[in-house]
């Protein structure tokens, strides 16, 4: 058994799904600006994603789910789930963003599971408020683990993909650990580096 843990924005997904929603709003430019510093690891991840979300308060939950399911998914991506699974991999995606915009893709991609968040709504409206599984900087190394030993799979048999500081916590997990277009903090603890938005240059590395 063999796993392979892609982030979702910006590595999977063609761009920040907290971005997207923003624009809605016309809050774009200042989500994006905090999003940047979070993932330079120049705030704290949590705290970030706390200030983020807050900002989407008002929002039409229908009209935000609207969003997430046509966000573009990065090129490569069809092809480099498509041929880990064949070589054996369970593809699964760590979000520090949103089930609205991880579950469309684990359908078109065939992944095998997608953790991320949940943006709470009330009457049809969101309220700014966020819980989930990968709340804060380490949710990533935390749940890789118990994902590992869920299945028996073991460091030498694990491949990371991420761009951002909230990634480092897995890269401590995996052998094989890709920074992809990636902030300069995780290049550090990255043993495969791509810089071209096209995933299927991981697969070289295999």
């Amino acid at each position: 058994m063999k796993l392979a843990v892609f982030d979702f924005d910006s590595t999977l997904m063609d761009g920040e799904t907290i971005d997207f929603l923003a624009a809605a709003l016309g809050l774009e430019e200042e989500v994006a600006g905090i999003t940047e510093k979070a993932m330079a690891g120049e705030l704290d991840f949590f705290e970030s994603l706390i200030k983020r979300v807050s900002l989407l308060k008002g929002l039409e939950y229908k009209k935000a789910v609207e969003i997430c399911k046509d966000l573009p998914l990065m090129p490569g991506a069809y092809e480099t789930v498509a041929e880990l699974k064949n070589q054996g991999y369970k593809v699964v995606c760590f979000s520090g963003g949103f089930r609205i915009g991880t579950s469309p893709a684990k359908e078109k991609l065939g992944l095998d599971a997608d953790f991320s968040n949940i943006l709470h709504e009330k009457n049809g409206i969101l309220t700014g408020l966020v819980g989930g599984d990968m709340m804060f900087g380490f949710s990533k190394g935390d749940m890789i683990q118990r994902v590992q030993s869920m299945l028996g799979v073991s460091k030498e048999n694990t491949l990371v993909a991420g761009d951002g500081a909230n990634d480092v916590s897995m890269f401590a997990y995996a052998e094989k650990r890709v920074a992809f277009c990636a902030r300069e903090i995780l290049k550090k603890e990255a043993n495969i580096i791509v810089d071209t938005k096209d995933l299927t240059k991981i697969l070289d590395h295999l």
